[in-house]
């Protein structure tokens, strides 16, 4: 197992758009946003009914386009089928668990787990995978990164919860790849600040 495809996903972009609990319009239009304005990366988390027709109608119109589409909060293998089926391309979850890992690569979908410990890094890396969900980022801090950079030189961390255009610049300089934002892409006095983190 190994989750190098996100190398090709990500493409140096910074940035990835996290859509939690909007309903299948609002979804899609602010994926539409995040889009526009040169995420091409977007995850929607997968708690109910809703979500689950929520990432169908976006992973359509991300398909469209040429994007990819992640199912978020993959807790089991159930979720991991519900994503499939819904046209989604990975999986990203809120800690590391190898079944979802491996229900995921059977399925022909990345995994990126999440890890908040140097002990679930180093599991995670001796399982193949080298992104990974620093979770939850605005609680372990950017400096925690900076820690990991020494003995994990290899992991590509994506920083998510509580990420926003403010923080985001010393999350990426502290050795985030990618950082993920969620409402940030709601408030139009982030937008601008996002767009220059993508130097458009």
């Amino acid at each position: 197992m190994d989750n190098t495809g996100f190398d090709e996903l990500f493409g140096g972009a910074p940035l990835m758009a996290i859509l939690r609990g909007m309903g299948p319009e609002r979804s899609l239009a602010v994926s539409t946003t995040a889009w526009d304005l040169g995420i091409d990366v977007v995850e929607l988390p997968i708690q109910t009914d809703e979500d689950i027709e929520a990432l169908r109608v976006v992973a359509a119109a991300a398909k469209e386009r040429g994007k990819l589409v992640g199912a978020g909060t993959v807790v089991s293998a159930e979720h991991v089928a519900q994503a499939a089926s819904a046209g989604a391309s990975f999986t990203v979850s809120p800690g590391f668990d190898l079944e979802v890992v491996r229900a995921s690569h059977d399925a022909g979908l990345l995994s990126m787990p999440g890890v908040a410990t140097a002990s679930e890094v180093q599991l995670a890396m001796k399982a193949g995978l080298t992104w990974l969900k620093a979770f939850p980022a605005s609680v372990l801090g950017a400096s925690w990164l900076s820690a990991m950079r020494g003995p994990f030189p290899q992991a590509r961390f994506v920083a998510t919860g509580g990420m926003s255009a403010a923080n985001a610049g010393e999350y990426l300089h502290s050795g985030a790849r990618v950082v993920a934002v969620g409402s940030a892409l709601e408030d139009p006095a982030q937008l601008p600040m996002l767009a220059e983190l993508l130097g458009r």
